[in-house]
Order: C-alpha cells, then structure tokens, then sequence
C-alpha cells in the first residue's frame, strides 16, 4: 500500500495528482486529506486520525508533504518516502529542508507535481540511504543553563 498524507493542513494538488496516478501505481493507494477540499477516487481516504503510525507502518511507500515533523517519523520508520514541499506554506522552508534530506540520500525530493511519477519509481527502485538522528545535547544545555540561574538566586 502506498500511503499519502498531507498533515493539518490541506494540499489539494498533491492529492489531486496522486489521485491520478493511482490506477497505474499496481497497489492501493490511502489517502491523508487534511483540510482540503479535493476528495480522491481512486483510493481510500480520510481526513485525520488520533494517529497515522499504523499506515506508515504498513505502507510500502510514503508520499508527504514536506513537513519536518512528517518527514522525521517516516524516516525513523526507514520506510521510503516521496516528499513534495507544500508551496502554500508562508517562508517555503519545505524546500529548503527537502534539498538537504535529498542531498544526503534519505529521501526522493519532488519540487514540480508533473514530476511525481518518476519520483514515485525513483523511491521504489532505489536503496535510500537509513536515517539516523543527531545526537542531541539540547537537555544537558538546559539543564545547564537551570543550574546558573538557580545558582543565582
């Protein structure tokens, strides 16, 4: 099953194009609509759920927006992903963020919707480099940075 989903919000074109591409994808299509408007015919669909672990875990193949959140979970999963920036989104971080992630080998980066299919074969036949997060020290600063102001008072 290839799952797509569109987080919060709504990405209608996104939606809308793998809609189209779906009677040609040679398995079931599920469908993440968020807030939008359009409504696919080609595979099931939903608009949120208290949870979507349950698809990506199942899902052979991710499709996303280009939230960091999104793109994080699925990567962590070691699940392929096809992610696509939302250009909707007001600083167009999404890009940004994809290019580096495509960079590195972790994900397929889809900037145009006329280009989705290809991107869609590129993820399925091509062995993506697994993500690991950076460690983070980001605890050890704050509890660092709670010592001096109680050292303080």
């Amino acid at each position: 099953m290839i799952f797509c989903t569109v987080g919060t919000t709504d990405f209608d074109p996104l939606v809308q194009t793998l809609d189209e591409l779906a009677p040609q994808l040679h398995e079931p299509v599920v469908f993440q609509i968020g807030e939008g408007q359009y409504e696919p015919q080609h595979g099931r669909w939903f608009r949120f759920a208290p949870s979507i672990a349950s698809y990506l875990q199942d899902a052979s193949l991710i499709v996303s927006h280009g939230g960091f959140g999104t793109l994080i979970e699925v990567l962590a999963l070691g699940k392929p992903l096809v992610s696509v920036p939302n250009p909707d989104r007001y600083d167009r971080h999404q890009e940004e963020i994809l290019r580096h992630f495509a960079a590195e080998g972790y994900l397929v980066a889809c900037f145009q919707l006329d280009q989705l299919a290809s991107a869609i074969h590129k993820a399925q036949n091509t062995q993506l480099r697994p993500y690991q997060a950076p460690e983070t020290t980001m605890h050890e600063e704050i509890r660092a940075f709670l010592q001096q102001i109680a050292a303080r008072k």
